[in-house]
């Protein structure tokens, strides 16, 4: 167990309590002298457990201004050992390349939205209170009340169903298409409403029947799986051998991008069969991957963190390999 011992760290934003950090910590394990990166500062949860763990430096990312402004607050209190950056973490080899950082030691995501943007009516993530329909992370760019009042009916389905497996996601693309034809949908709660007519909710139900939509809707906007994706292979690129790269998700979609891009840097993917040998023109892994199955949260946090029951860490180590190089129109890659 990583311990807390650098006393000029600063303590994260009350309220937020980062998901899985005992496991993060282990998994990263921060060491003196290291550069690391927190693509997802947030409330700088993980940030101040890494310098609080070792003598290190943290770049710390994020594309929200709110989450920027934390970040540099935070920064003025730890000596220059925290960078803050202004940005994607989808961007960050050129973020730290503006940083005469060229490689780390290690690499933290934790995807998805913060538990202080969802609790913002302003900023129009969550239904629990009336806000204007935003979910624009970056506060740029098209807003969620703008895909649902201008994208097709089609468009908008295929959203809800590839984002959120929602599975009535043409009966409420259909609905909003009708309701937006009497009056533009502008808020949280009208779109919220438009769902439960389609799907009502019930007692019994844990889970708001919106929530899909929501969700689907957010990553669209903010382009998440293209910007996991693109921090996935920056990371490959970024990593010092032995360095380790520590993804937490908390549904499906993220999770099976990260697990397979694992698998597939590390080597167990590219036969047609598990039972034949590698293929011989595979280039040699970039990472080795101790744990395949991942870790979820432990009894005792999902009790005090509800947030925590869908998240799902993974990691993996750099090896000294060089990076793969995808090939078009070609299964795999090549060195680069």
């Amino acid at each position: 167990m990583i311990t807390s011992r650098s006393h000029d760290a600063p303590q994260a934003s009350s309220g937020h309590i980062p998901v899985m950090l005992e496991e993060v910590l282990g998994a990263l394990h921060p060491r003196d002298g290291g550069v690391y990166v927190d693509g997802t500062f947030g409330a700088g949860g993980y940030t101040r457990a890494i310098l609080d763990a070792a003598h290190c430096t943290v770049a710390a990312i994020d594309r929200d201004p709110e989450a920027y402004a934390r970040a540099v607050g935070m920064a003025k209190d730890c000596k220059g050992r925290l960078i803050p950056l202004h940005g994607r973490f989808g961007d960050m080899k050129e973020l730290l390349n503006a940083q005469n950082i060229a490689q780390v030691n290690g690499i933290v995501l934790d995807i998805g939205i913060s538990s202080i943007q969802l609790s913002a009516a302003e900023r129009g993530f969550s239904f629990q209170k009336d806000g204007p329909l935003d979910m624009r992370m970056s506060k740029e760019g098209p807003s969620a009340a703008d895909i649902v009042n201008t994208a097709s009916e089609k468009d908008i389905a295929h959203i809800i169903y590839t984002y959120g497996e929602e599975r009535a996601s043409r009966q409420i693309a259909k609905k909003i298409v009708a309701a937006r034809a009497q009056a533009p949908i502008k808020t949280t709660l009208q779109l919220a409403d438009i769902i439960h007519s389609v799907l009502p909710q019930k007692p019994q139900l844990r889970t708001d029947t919106a929530t899909k939509t929501f969700q689907a809707l957010r990553i669209h906007v903010n382009d998440e799986m293209g910007e996991l994706e693109r921090a996935l292979d920056a990371a490959e690129g970024l990593l010092s051998p032995e360095g380790r790269l520590v993804v937490v998700t908390f549904h499906s979609l993220e999770d099976w991008r990260v697990k397979n891009f694992l698998k597939q840097r590390a080597g167990a993917m590219g036969n047609a069969s598990r039972h034949l040998p590698a293929r011989p023109d595979a280039p040699p892994p970039t990472f080795t991957v101790a744990e395949s199955g991942g870790r979820k949260a432990s009894p005792a946090e999902t009790g005090i963190n509800p947030r925590a029951r869908s998240a799902r860490l993974r990691y993996g180590i750099r090896t000294a390999s060089p990076v793969w190089k995808a090939v078009s129109g070609e299964e795999g890659a090549r060195h680069a």
